[in-house]
């Protein structure tokens, strides 16, 4: 990963890298130091937390241990300089949750670049089984608003993403983000008309046979 990245930096200079991972090989700290001996400018590594339980996280993801992993490479990762982005999936398991975790955030990694609350793209596994993770966003609007005023009180930066615009607090909108990519991005004829459209992120075109019921055009409070 870290040849991976020097090439990139040496053949893309100006180009922004962004690297998914659950974090938990970051758990070895000569690991964390390769990537950050690169020096890439403009690094950024986008790692998971579904809980601040152990247990619970280990649960989602179905792996022993892997809790312990990933917060071990996030602090191997702060020890290098190396920004960090948490993302928070929301699911039908850990919607309850969501303030417990930003208060574990605030207390145990302030040092974060920004934390994200991620609708859930119904895809892969998370298909297979949505009767199981999927959670109207309607039904988490009091969680997701603690959640995100917890990290704001500690002045972390906090983001929404995947939730159309409809379906969350206008006390959210400040944060929330055209997140999905333009080639999976539609939206449904209930949005015909709506105004505030042009800032709304949409939704996935995996994902058109379960949306919010909250879903409806909106007028511009501009």
């Amino acid at each position: 990963l870290a040849q991976l990245i020097r090439r990139i930096k040496n053949y893309l200079p100006s180009t922004a890298v962004h690297v998914l991972t659950n974090g938990r090989q970051l758990k070895f700290l000569r690991f964390a130091q390769d990537i950050a001996g690169v020096e890439h400018s403009d690094l950024m590594l986008g790692i998971p937390l579904y809980s601040d339980v152990s247990h619970e996280h280990d649960c989602v993801v179905q792996a022993r241990g892997a809790f312990d992993e990933t917060v071990h490479g996030m602090l191997n990762l702060a020890r290098c300089g190396l920004r960090v982005e948490l993302r928070v999936v929301i699911t039908k398991i850990n919607f309850e949750w969501l303030p417990r975790i930003s208060r574990f955030i605030s207390r145990n990694f302030p040092f974060v670049s920004n934390v994200v609350f991620m609708g859930l793209e119904p895809v892969g596994l998370a298909k297979g089984n949505l009767r199981d993770v999927w959670i109207d966003p309607a039904d988490y609007g009091t969680q997701l608003e603690e959640a995100v005023q917890e990290l704001r009180w500690h002045r972390i930066p906090v983001s929404v993403y995947n939730h159309q615009l409809c379906t969350i607090s206008q006390t959210l909108w400040d944060v929330s983000h055209q997140s999905i990519s333009d080639w999976k991005n539609i939206f449904l004829p209930q949005c015909e008309g709506c105004e505030v459209r042009h800032r709304c992120c949409g939704f996935f075109a995996s994902g058109t046979e379960v949306h919010s019921r909250a879903i409806k055009p909106l007028a511009s409070c501009d």
